[in-house]
Formats: C-alpha cells, structure tokens, sequence
C-alpha cells in the first residue's frame, strides 16, 4: 500500500523549477533515504508531502487524499525540520505537552517520549539552556507524538552526539519494523546506508536515480575494490591478475589493491583465496556515498 504517491509533480516559483515532473511511492514500513545537494528539491518535496505547499502541476496523495486536508491526519504525520525552534520559556515537558494537545494525542505519551530520547533528566528545564542536541532530541519526541504512521525527518542527528546518533536509528528501525513509513533527508550518507530500504536522489529539482543500495550499485556499474595482503617477493601475481583483466595498484611490497567489475568479484576471490602466499583479504563495494557522488556527477554531464 502507498502510503504517500507523487505523480509527475512539478513545483514552480516564477522562472525556477524546484521539482520537475517527480514520479515517488512509498510503501507501508519503509526508510526512504532522499537525497541531494542543497537546492536539489528535497525541502520542496517535503513540503508537498505535508501540505505546506501546492503542487504547480501533477497529483500528490498522503494516506490516499491530498495533503492539504491534513488535519484528517494529524495524530499519523510527525514532522522533525531541520532546524528546529520551540519556546525558550518552556521546559521540555510544557512543550511536548503543547504539542500533544495540538496533536490531540495523549498525555501518557509525553514522559515515555522524554524518556525514549534521553531527556527525562531534563524534562522541568528551560529549553533555553538546552543544547543543540538536545532540542534535537525533544525535536525528534514531538515528530513522534500520536501514532505517527508517517515520519519526515530533515537532518535529524544534526547536533546529535555518536551515542545519541546510534539510538535515533535504533528507534527508526524499530518503528521500521511497526509499519511506520520515513522519510530521512541527511548529508551524513556513512551514518544512513545500514538502515534504509531505498534512496532517491534529486538534482535540480530532477530524479536522477532511484533504488536499494545493491539496486544502486548495478545501476552504476562501479568497480569493487579488493585489498590483498601477502608475503609473495615478485611480481608474479600482479601478472596473474592482468592477464585476467584485472587492475591492479601496488600499494607496498606485501599489498596491492584490486579494482573489479562486480560480476568477476567471487571469481577472483576464489582464485585469491587458493593461493598459498595470501594472508589477508579485505573487499569494499561501492557505497552510499560513492553512488550519490556518481549519480550526481552524471546529471550533470547528460545535456538538458
């Protein structure tokens, strides 16, 4: 089931088009990674998705209706900006208190909330002498308000330490496994690659790329690199391997590195693996952030 449809969507101001002809579904219970440079169209995108904003042409539906009837909605939608901003006045729990009656959730929901994200201990202060990370956290608490069935989240470990980072995606994976759908913009790619089920990426405004990590990879035919460690004392198995079409970097005189086509990966693996003068392989296939750099780098060399 769609939980959000975008369907050949475009958004003008003026002469600028912030997305052009934008086709996007996303199902029941999955991370969606979307991705792009700044000014790409990803806040744009989000903004559809919430009803801030009007699709220019094209048809946007949020839980089969269109966004712009989301008070039928409020209680399954939770929305973490950027940068976020609540009232200096109020401690943490006034605030997520706040929320919740605007949210018409209930009340319960605010001390479990604060204890989820590490805010319990300060829950009676002033969210003025709080810390980045810490409006980030009572950020993350109210997009989790209600019953959300769908979360946006834009840069959410901003200001986030690596614990805190590695339990907002614990949480993420959890909710994941409820059925709650997400949709995470972020620039730290190293940090969201283990955790989503698809990534999108945006340039000016265009899908330029679109699938799983592995459906990525074999989109971009990038090579695989393999680091091999041994004891050998010529060049005989850098021959070997040329003569196999494979190339091949001497990094000292017991290390080379290997770049290959990922179809003949497990064929030079087991080639590596029954020779007697090798003590170490370590393979790397291209990643997230790799893909995104390929990606991008091409729209930009295709012409217009």
């Amino acid at each position: 089931m769609s939980i959000v449809s975008l369907s050949q969507v475009s958004k003008y101001y003026s002469k600028l088009i912030a997305l052009d002809k934008l086709d996007l579904d996303i199902t029941a219970g999955e991370i969606l990674a979307l991705l792009g440079h700044n000014g790409a169209g990803k806040t744009t995108t989000m903004k559809l998705i919430l009803g801030l904003l009007r699709a220019s042409n094209g048809s946007v539906k949020v839980f089969g209706q269109s966004p712009q009837n989301n008070h039928y909605f409020s209680q399954q939608l939770g929305y973490l900006p950027e940068n976020v901003h609540f009232y200096e006045n109020l401690t943490g729990k006034e605030v997520l208190r706040y929320f919740a009656r605007l949210k018409q959730a209930k009340k319960q929901q605010v001390q479990a909330l604060l204890e989820q994200v590490g805010l319990e201990d300060a829950a009676n202060r002033r969210v003025k002498t709080y810390s980045k990370g810490m409006r980030q956290r009572l950020g993350l608490a109210q997009a989790l308000l209600g019953k959300p069935r769908l979360l946006l989240l834009d840069e959410p470990t901003v200001g986030l330490d690596p614990l805190a980072t590695k339990d907002l995606y614990m949480t993420l994976d959890s909710l994941r496994k409820e059925g709650v759908s997400i949709i995470l913009c972020s620039h730290i790619l190293p940090g969201i690659e283990r955790h989503i089920d698809r990534a999108v990426i945006l340039e000016h405004g265009q899908l330029v790329a679109t699938g799983s990590l592995e459906a990525l990879r074999q989109q971009a035919c990038l090579p695989s690199s393999i680091r091999v460690q041994g004891n050998w004392h010529s060049n005989e198995l850098q021959e070997a391997l040329r003569k196999q079409a494979v190339t091949v970097t001497a990094c000292n005189d017991e290390e080379i590195e290997l770049q290959i086509l990922s179809e003949r990966k497990l064929e030079i693996l087991r080639y590596l693996l029954n020779r007697t003068d090798i003590h170490n392989i370590e393979t790397h296939d291209p990643m997230l952030e790799e893909l995104y750099v390929y990606f991008t780098r091409r729209s930009m060399c295709l012409p217009s």
